[in-house]
């Protein structure tokens, strides 16, 4: 039996159509992952699901008492709360009958109540907490606090303090708890360093119930799905298949369909031809009006649509000098008790490549800020080159309601506009993306349209944390190839090895500073 049901689906955003004609059932146990371009419609489509958005056509229908959990990220966390509170809320109904349990014990105390009853309350209850497995629900926190790396951030620590990337670590832990019938997950892996990649990966693999899956990390799809809901040009199709063997059928279905359309436009044309030749002269009009019905009749192959691919590439200005940055005995954070990484002591040289991994929510982006300048040390000394020309693409960027084209248009007001579509097309971004508001797009298409600014300064040091966040294959590998081609230096915060390995020249793990005490870079 369907848990979900979605029948004839339609959707639009203005006068672009997203998609149209979408049916799809999800059945218990189904590990789908939903794919596509940025901006092709997919957390739109999740959000219709979830009943947070109105489709155009169509009809969604859930069985009812299912019970389906989604990661929205603009859940309001509560400041005075702890992280430990906001997880232990996944096992409120259970945290409500242990209260009801305290109270049936205390109803035992009055020498008038009614045994009989109060125990048969008691013995149902107790059932219900031994059942939802109560007595070991704080070993269960811990166990995902730690798969997901909170552990390290502290169970604790008050909701308000966290970043935009722990706060969504937080929903998701939280959400796994829950343990819903359906898990519907809108890029999860953002925000989650390798260890803790892994370990969701393997705990989404031995899920017991169903799951739908936006994500971009094809490592990660290809081991945890088996179903792959693709869309693209306003249509899905549905492939029973690991992400890796999606590829190939897809490409043999564009063939065929490149084939197939061909094919029929040649007919088409030997048929008018003949059409146009033959109509006029009395011995052949019949035969070319039957010809003509015939066309009329036939039902045509849609054109193959081609996606927009975009195509990188960072100006380069002089080189700067020997060394970008000197660090000694530097100590990084906002509070100077409490330094976020031991002392450091580094060199970064002229023409290095350098990707910054390991635990999430330690100080990767606060080292980057204090590199740049844009945030004092607590302690110890750093030193930027002469002649350095940065550009620098920050992790979290609140999209404002201007539209692309005048978000770049205000930052390079000397160009013609023709100049500026052409230069976010070139980002991969198409007509009906560049006049609609930044908040209104996807997290891919916000990306590209900062990446397509930082395109236009001249630079000699490329500084990115987190870059691959929200971009979709075509744009990651496209970035891959443009940052290997950059002559200058490059400080990489990543938590992808596909996309950073063959790209560095050196990798520093945050972790190892910690656990060997090497600190001395």
């Amino acid at each position: 039996m369907a848990i979900l049901t979605v029948e004839n689906l339609g959707h639009s955003f203005g006068d672009r159509t997203l998609f149209k004609d979408v049916s799809f059932r999800l059945v218990e146990g189904d590990h789908i992952g939903l794919v596509g371009a940025n901006g092709v419609g997919k957390s739109t489509l999740m959000g219709i699901i979830t009943g947070q958005q109105i489709h155009d056509t169509g009809k969604v229908e859930w069985l009812p008492g299912t019970h389906y959990g989604y990661l929205d990220q603009h859940t309001v966390l509560t400041a005075g709360r702890t992280m430990r509170d906001v997880l232990r809320d996944a096992f409120l109904p259970l945290y409500k009958k242990e209260e009801e349990l305290n109270e049936i014990s205390m109803q035992m105390a009055d020498p008038d109540a009614d045994y009989e009853t109060l125990l048969e309350k008691m013995a149902e209850i107790q059932d219900a907490l031994d059942a939802g497995d109560f007595y070991s629900l704080d070993m269960k926190i811990e166990e995902v606090a730690r798969g997901l790396g909170l552990d390290a951030i502290g169970l604790e620590r008050d909701v308000a303090a966290l970043s935009g990337g722990q706060r969504t670590k937080v929903l998701l832990a939280k959400l796994l708890l829950e343990k819903p019938k359906v898990l519907l997950l809108d890029e999860p892996t953002n925000y989650l360093d390798e260890e803790h990649v892994s370990w969701l990966r393997n705990y989404l693999k031995n899920y017991p119930h169903a799951f739908l899956l936006i994500s971009h990390d094809t490592e990660f799809m290809n081991e945890v799905v088996d179903v792959i809901f693709h869309l693209e040009f306003s249509k899905m199709t549905r492939y029973t298949a690991t992400y890796e063997k999606f590829l190939e059928l897809a490409e043999i279905n564009k063939r065929q369909h490149i084939d197939a359309y061909e094919k029929q436009q040649e007919f088409i044309k030997k048929q008018e031809d003949f059409i146009a030749k033959n109509k006029a002269r009395y011995s052949t009009t019949g035969r070319a009006k039957s010809r003509a019905k015939q066309l009329d009749r036939l039902e045509r192959i849609d054109r193959p649509e081609t996606a927009v691919k975009p195509e990188f590439g960072f100006k380069e200005t002089r080189a700067s000098s020997r060394y970008v940055v000197e660090a000694e005995d530097l100590l990084i954070g906002y509070d100077k008790d409490k330094p976020l990484l031991p002392p450091l002591t580094f060199e970064i040289e002229r023409g290095e490549k350098i990707a910054l991994v390991g635990m999430n929510g330690v100080g990767k982006s606060t080292l980057l800020k204090t590199m740049l300048g844009k945030i004092n040390p607590l302690g110890g000394k750093v030193i930027r080159g002469d002649y350095l020309h940065p550009s620098y693409f920050e992790q979290e960027v609140k999209a404002d309601k201007i539209t692309p084209i005048d978000d770049v248009w205000n930052a390079f007001p000397s160009m013609e506009q023709a100049q500026v579509r052409a230069a976010l097309a070139r980002a991969g971004l198409k007509s009906e993306h560049i006049q609609r508001p930044l908040n209104s797009l996807s997290g891919g298409e916000q990306a590209k349209v900062r990446l397509c600014k930082l395109m236009m300064h001249e630079t000699n040091w490329l500084v990115f944390d987190e870059p691959t966040n929200h971009l979709d294959i075509d744009a990651k590998n496209e970035l891959k190839r443009a940052m290997q081609a950059f002559k200058g230096t490059i400080v990489l915060v990543s938590h992808e090895p596909d996309f950073y390995e063959g790209l560095a020249t050196k990798v520093w793990d945050v972790q190892d500073w910690f656990t060997s005490g090497k600190t001395d870079l």
